[in-house]
């Protein structure tokens, strides 16, 4: 498995589009990251749940997935389902995020996700930021719209099985979704492990990246 080293991370930005979407698309990588760099900043932006007993559980959960870490959350108050109705409020939502950061690392939602608000905040986030690493998570549900990733951060079996208890324990709204359970998240994590000779790993899309091999 080829590997590249991002450098050092001490600014990240994470974005979804609902509760408990940055937790299941990059939750195992955002641990992994803050138990390995205490003190690292992640702002972290929702567009939809503020005001809500969801925005609740989002506060306790990413304070959860980012331990050691210096977290700046925002949600908004977005309608679930209607974000095409109201691309100059997330517009502006992203602008102001992008106005008050810098980050080293980026991760959002993948730009071919087939759920129309995660795959519009996706494209103004690759607008946004045109000079980060922009990393685009997946999020398994009915549509059947995971892709072939390019990238992968492996999971040790003790983060991986961390994360599916935090989901499971952060997120009480969501339990009666057919496809929020363990064997989904942790069947997913499996699968990428074995696509990155690991035993789990969570993926992701990458848009555009500059190599910089002659130093």
């Amino acid at each position: 498995m080829i590997r590249l080293g991002s450098g050092r991370l001490d600014r990240i930005v994470a974005v979804g589009a609902h509760c408990d979407d940055i937790a299941i698309g990059a939750g195992g990588t955002l641990l992994t990251m803050c138990l390995t760099r205490p003190g690292v900043r992640v702002d972290a932006l929702v567009l939809s749940g503020g005001g809500s007993e969801r925005e609740q559980e989002e506060q306790a959960a990413l304070a959860a997935f980012c331990p050691g870490a210096d977290l700046r959350l925002s949600v908004d108050k977005l309608p679930d389902g209607r974000f095409p109705a109201h691309w100059e409020e997330a517009k502006a939502a992203v602008e102001e995020l992008r106005e008050r950061t810098e980050p080293d690392l980026v991760l959002a939602p993948r730009t071919d996700d087939a759920h129309q608000d995660h795959r519009g905040l996706a494209k103004l986030m690759t607008t946004a930021f045109r000079d980060h690493l922009v990393l685009g998570y997946e999020i398994v549900k009915w549509d059947g719209d995971l892709g072939r990733p390019a990238a992968y951060q492996p999971l040790t079996p003790r983060i991986a099985e961390r994360k599916v208890r935090l989901l499971q324990e952060h997120y009480p709204s969501q339990r009666h979704r057919p496809w929020y359970d363990r064997e989904a998240f942790l069947g997913l994590a499996r699968i990428r492990g074995i696509e990155s000779h690991a035993r789990y790993a969570e993926a992701f899309a990458v848009t555009k990246l500059t190599l910089d091999l002659g130093d």
